[in-house]
């Protein structure tokens, strides 16, 4: 049948075995990428209240490494979605799971507050203070 038809029949577990090994590999690959790319801090915005028209009382978590200085960036925006406060806030080094209370100034009442990260030894790369043109950032923090 082959002469007369053509036909060339590989064996099937050939390549059964190719996509074995090359999804084994990909796997492996997609493993090392995110251990590698993984943040040695994690944070979590807790609660947040509007407890005046220049003032937001965030309260967040956040685990690290205790030997780590931890900077945090908070933000609060009003209903338009501008910035009325923006702080950066650094922990010393201490206790590896912390919770951190902080009272933000704002401009204006805040519709929604934000942990927008937090990172160690450095500021994180998170979006840039958004305040309306003219707008002076207010001092920071509430006292």
């Amino acid at each position: 049948m082959q002469e007369r038809y053509g036909l060339n029949r590989r064996p099937v577990g050939r390549w059964i075995g190719v996509t074995i090994l090359t999804i084994a590999f990909v796997a492996a690959l997609g493993y090392v990428f995110v251990g590698l790319t993984r943040s040695s801090v994690e944070a979590r915005l807790v609660t947040w209240d509007d407890v005046a028209a220049d003032r937001v009382n965030i309260t967040f978590q956040a685990r690290r490494q205790a030997t780590d200085e931890l900077h945090c960036v908070l933000r609060a925006q009003d209903e338009k979605r501008n910035d009325v406060g923006y702080a950066t806030v650094i922990v010393p080094p201490g206790e590896p799971e912390i919770v951190v209370d902080y009272s933000l100034r704002t401009l204006a009442p805040a519709y929604t507050a934000e942990l927008l990260g937090c990172a160690a030894g450095g500021p994180p790369n998170v979006a840039a203070p958004a305040f309306p043109p003219g707008v002076v950032p207010p001092a920071q923090p509430f006292s």
